[in-house]
């Protein structure tokens, strides 16, 4: 086999940076990794695999006439090995080293020739990039491993650029959506339901009956729905998630902002619920949604935290939510524009908003109002 051409790898490696930089979901860049892995090793194969909790790796992504996508591989194979040590592992033939001979998948018994290296960087560790070759094919060259190896971690390190622009794209979404909602529900609403008062007050001066009347007291109604209709908007906006049903309880909308949150956090907050929120009334429920995502939003910004946890508590007379984690406090000469809003929130409802926060403790926020 020839050496690579450094240009082709030059030419894959500003490639794949560019889809990531240029703002491409990171699941839309994982199949031209692969593609382009498997060109510059020669190989008939290329997958890429990431790896779970567990220290599993899941097949995300393939590149031949094979398609394994979704396969799970053990964390004690040799590609777990690669994704977990940071060291390339080279086979002649994968089914017969004793290396990587019990983990080979049976759709992939047909080749031999077996090369694997890290995929990511050393602060994400994504899993690994892999590529094979027919049975009977010459094996992989040092050369073309060590090809293989850097264009990995040049690879992982775009991939990583993409999930990070996702993760700002999502969160200016988010703040957007929550703008938007905080808009219509305390500007448009209230001037409609202003309005509204007055054409009663109106209707009772002038005394109107009749025609008259009737076409009043239809004005009123029309704005009535109206708001209704705002409200109903208000509520999906704060959704999470945005094809879930308007009047989802809010068990549900706890759940679906905690997974959001996971993914711009790069872990899972613990989530605890003690009480029945299915019948929190819909007002209510739309302040303690907008309060969470405050309150999450601030953690995913500002707080470089390593843990974080979210415990709603109801019963009979109040319904409290607490967000706390071990950050670094709320930083000196950041605004506190969020933290206003979930006060006055909170205030609107007849509760209130306490915050904690230190270098040390990191920071929690207990938002609560009365229920009745």
């Amino acid at each position: 086999m020839t050496a690579v051409d450094p240009a082709l790898v030059l030419a894959a490696s500003t490639e794949i940076t560019s889809a990531a930089l240029a703002g491409d979901d990171p699941d839309a860049v994982l199949p031209l990794v692969v593609r382009r892995a498997a060109e510059l090793a020669e190989a008939d194969l290329g997958l890429a695999m990431a790896t779970g909790d567990d220290g599993t790796l899941t097949v995300e992504a393939s590149s031949g006439d094979v398609d394994p996508v979704g396969i799970v591989l053990s964390h004690r194979s040799s590609a777990a090995r690669a994704a977990r040590t940071g060291v390339a592992v080279v086979a002649d033939d994968f089914t017969t080293d004793p290396r990587t001979a019990p983990f080979v998948p049976q759709s992939l018994r047909g080749y031999g020739p077996f090369a694997v290296a890290p995929f990511g960087t050393r602060e994400r560790r994504i899993g690994a990039l892999a590529v094979y070759r027919r049975k009977g094919a010459p094996p992989f060259s040092p050369d073309t491993v060590e090809v293989l190896t850097a264009f990995a971690a040049q690879a992982g390190l775009a991939v990583v650029l993409a999930e990070g622009s996702t993760a700002r794209q999502r969160i200016a979404v988010y703040q957007e959506r929550e703008r938007i909602a905080r808009d219509l529900h305390d500007v448009i609403i209230q001037r409609l339901y202003a309005t509204g008062v007055q054409l009663e007050l109106l209707n009772r001066r002038l005394k109107l009956d009749g025609r008259e009347a009737k076409r009043l007291a239809d004005c009123v109604d029309q704005l009535d729905q109206t708001m209704a209709e705002v409200r109903a908007t208000v509520r999906a906006l704060r959704s999470a998630d945005p094809g879930r049903p308007a009047d989802a309880d809010l068990r549900a909308s706890v759940l679906a902002e905690a997974r959001t949150a996971g993914d711009l956090l790069g872990f899972e907050p613990e989530v605890r619920v003690d009480g029945d929120l299915a019948d929190v009334p819909a007002d209510l429920a739309d302040h303690a949604r907008a309060a969470l995502r405050e309150a999450l939003s601030n953690v995913v910004r500002h707080s470089g935290a390593g843990r974080v946890e979210i415990a709603v508590t109801r019963d009979p007379a109040r319904l409290e939510l607490r967000v706390a984690d071990d950050g670094c406090g709320i930083p000196r000469g950041v605004g506190r524009r969020g933290l206003r809003h979930l006060e006055e929130r909170a205030l609107a409802a007849g509760g209130g908003c306490e915050v904690t926060s230190s270098p040390r403790t990191g920071t929690t926020i207990t938002w609560h109002v009365p229920l009745g």
